[in-house]
């Protein structure tokens, strides 16, 4: 029998390389592996966990703190995510800025029989809209007609979810780097893909918070960036 194709899945990373650490360790082996967008803002490593998506050939989408790098334009962004935003410009090199910026804002794949479609905020608005679990529950059908995807991928809320419309599925991994949802452990899913089946795991890994957010504060990152990593939100 030849084993289901195992897909890593994880969304806003956010520059906190020991929680993405974490999380390649607790996953094991995959076969391929895909990344819903903000690698960097926020965390003190958006250089060292670019290198390291790049190394291991995650298929990626653009989030809107990676587009905010890229250009400098933080309207719209509260001012710690702006002041984490103009200190992640200067942590990151030419090539990483031009890097993120190859980076496109939908992906639609085919794995497995399986089509899936990737965005880190929404069809509608790639970049920037919030989809919550309760309008995940709402709006699923509508997503998923539109991009004829049998598992739709979402990121930018920082809050896992996995909605069901039949055998089709819109799902959101959770933060690597800054979860949002109470609890502080690196959330990520596996999915498996098998002959156009698809079942999905959710995962929460722990690493060692203190020692990002000391880092942080070294680099003059906003406090309340760093505190809200012991707390989950």
């Amino acid at each position: 029998m030849v084993d289901a194709l195992r897909l890593l899945l994880v969304s806003d990373i956010h520059g906190n390389l020991p929680a993405l650490q974490r999380v390649l360790e607790d996953a094991g082996r995959f076969d391929a592996a895909v990344c819903a967008g903000d690698i960097a803002g926020y965390g003190p490593d958006p250089a060292e966990c670019i290198e390291r998506v790049g190394a291991l050939g995650f298929r990626c989408v653009a989030g809107n703190h990676d587009a905010a790098v890229v250009t400098g334009d933080t309207s719209g962004f509260n001012p710690y995510a702006a002041d984490a935003i103009a200190i992640n410009r200067r942590l990151l090199r030419g090539e990483d800025r031009a890097w993120l910026r190859r980076l496109p804002t939908r992906l639609s794949l085919e794995i497995e029989g399986v089509k899936i479609a990737v965005f880190h905020g929404s069809p509608c608005d790639p970049l920037n809209e919030y989809i919550f679990p309760m309008e995940a529950e709402l709006r699923a059908d509508e997503f998923l007609d539109l991009t004829g995807a049998d598992l739709l991928i979402l990121g930018h809320t920082h809050v896992p979810y996995i909605v069901r419309s039949g055998p089709r599925m819109a799902v959101n991994p959770g933060s690597v780097g800054q979860p949002r949802d109470g609890d502080p452990r690196a959330s990520y899913m596996i999915i498996d893909l098998d002959g156009g089946r698809v079942s999905v795991a959710h995962k929460r890994v722990r690493y060692d918070i203190g020692e990002v957010a000391s880092r942080m504060r070294r680099l003059g990152l906003p406090e309340v960036l760093a505190a809200r990593l012991f707390h989950g939100r």
